[in-house]
């Protein structure tokens, strides 16, 4: 029970703060769909790409979380310094990756048939992103390293503080006013890249001043690249910010495949995924609570109790997504129009709200199982699951559900196509991934 209260304080702070975070997600929405069913639109395309670059290459150095938390466990703390500043070489990396995507999403926006009358606004809403990535995988970087070592509320505070200057701003930049015109979705992301460098200056500050910092000697000079250190971190990160990006990309590119059906299916699309991601910040939480104090525990060398610290999470999430999903069910309506008036988009919402609840169920348990299977050392096999299920099934099914019919099942020319067959997907995964986490607990006690 102490253990679960533990993991309960962990998790409710990092919850608070991506709650924050997804705050941002809401917010632009909301302006958006205030502005013109167009400018959502470009914003359901444009966020689409962009999460799936950001989320993919953020699960590159959340993959990290372990080895810090087993450092801590293993009263390592001289060790977690230099570890960090090798890790600053990966989070460079993925910069630049990054930002080439961003800054040229041409060939994506073409394969996937977004509509021209949407490209050109998609694009400039991506070009000013791409510049606020590299504060935001920066301050990731910082958000691990503080979850890790069990020190989670800074990143929290700031995070939470951080919504008071998004929202002012996404509104001011998207409507215009005081010598500044209107910018529509385009607005909301120069609001992201203010607030983005905002939060890397007072990380860094904190890095600098704070005495929790101390024992770690984080704030020296870099070392010289340790191409052997780097290799196991990519070896752990890259599998596991490519699985998170299979996860992601089947999620966002229903957006791109949606936007063919017309602006309301992309504007009720884009309330969908919203209130998924919302919802998503609860088992995000958990996962990072429960992989951190697995990893501590793994790093004590005390097997048992990490297994035991595993499962409580993993239970936990299940519990918490049934009673979501329950309550999302049945307050579609009501849901929907926290977002949006308009009769007919409301209506297209409501339809795909009761698909969103399943989804919420397998995506719970899949996500706080994947952070737990990094915690020992497990990140191949989740990418082929993801692979095969969520690109195979979930996405590829829900194609040919929308606009070619599977056997008895006609075409539906419908974006709840694409919500039916990633709730199958998602919920296969979970299983799997739930019963590859039985084998890798009961494999490290008796080894143990």
């Amino acid at each position: 029970m102490d253990e679960l209260k533990h993991i309960a304080r962990h998790a409710g702070v990092v919850l608070a703060g991506q709650l924050a975070v997804m705050a941002f997600g809401v917010t632009d929405t909301v302006v958006a769909a205030r502005y013109s069913e167009a400018a959502l639109a470009a914003l359901s395309v444009g966020t689409a790409v962009y999460i799936s670059v950001y989320v993919g290459l953020m699960g590159i150095l959340q993959a990290l979380l372990p080895v810090w938390a087993e450092l801590h466990g293993a009263r390592r703390a001289a060790d977690v310094g230099p570890s960090v500043r090798q890790a600053l070489y990966v989070c460079c990396l993925t910069i630049v990756l990054g930002m080439a995507v961003l800054l040229a999403p041409g060939p994506l926006l073409n394969a996937t048939d977004v509509p021209a009358s949407l490209q050109l606004e998609v694009r400039r809403y991506l070009a000013v992103l791409a510049w606020a990535l590299p504060p935001a995988l920066l301050f990731r970087l910082f958000s691990t390293l503080n979850q890790s070592l069990g020190h989670p509320r800074l990143v929290s505070v700031l995070q939470v503080g951080s919504l008071l200057l998004k929202v002012p701003l996404s509104v001011w930049f998207a409507f215009g006013g005081w010598g500044l015109s209107p910018q529509g979705a385009v607005g909301c992301a120069w609001a992201t890249l203010v607030v983005n460098f905002a939060l890397l200056g007072v990380a860094a500050w904190l890095l600098r001043t704070q005495r929790l910092y101390t024992p770690y000697a984080l704030w020296r000079r870099m070392e010289p690249p340790d191409w052997r250190q780097i290799g196991a971190f990519l070896r752990l990160g890259v599998p596991a910010g490519l699985a998170v990006m299979v996860e992601v990309t089947s999620f966002a590119l229903m957006a791109l495949f949606i936007a063919r059906l017309g602006t309301t299916a992309s504007a009720s699309h884009q309330v969908a995924s919203n209130v998924a991601a919302v919802l998503y910040m609860t088992p995000l939480a958990l996962g990072i609570a429960a992989s951190a104090r697995t990893s501590y525990w793994l790093g004590a060398n005390e097997i048992g109790r990490a297994g035991q610290t595993a499962w409580l999470g993993l239970a936990a999430a299940g519990v918490i997504a049934a009673g979501f999903s329950a309550l999302l069910a049945f307050s579609a309506p009501l849901v929907a129009r926290l977002y949006v008036s308009e009769p007919v988009v409301l209506a297209a919402v409501v339809a795909l709200l009761p698909w969103v609840a399943l989804y919420h169920l397998g995506d719970a348990l899949q996500a706080v199982a994947l952070f737990l299977l990094r915690s020992y050392r497990i990140t191949m096999t989740p990418l082929l699951v993801y692979g095969v299920l969520l690109w195979g099934l979930g996405l590829s099914g829900g194609y040919w559900l929308a606009y070619e019919g599977i056997g008895p099942w006609p075409a539906l020319f419908q974006a709840r196509a694409f919500w039916i067959t990633s709730s199958v997907a998602l919920g296969a995964v979970a299983l799997l991934l739930t019963a590859i986490l039985a084998i890798a607990t009961r494999r490290a006690t008796l080894q143990g």
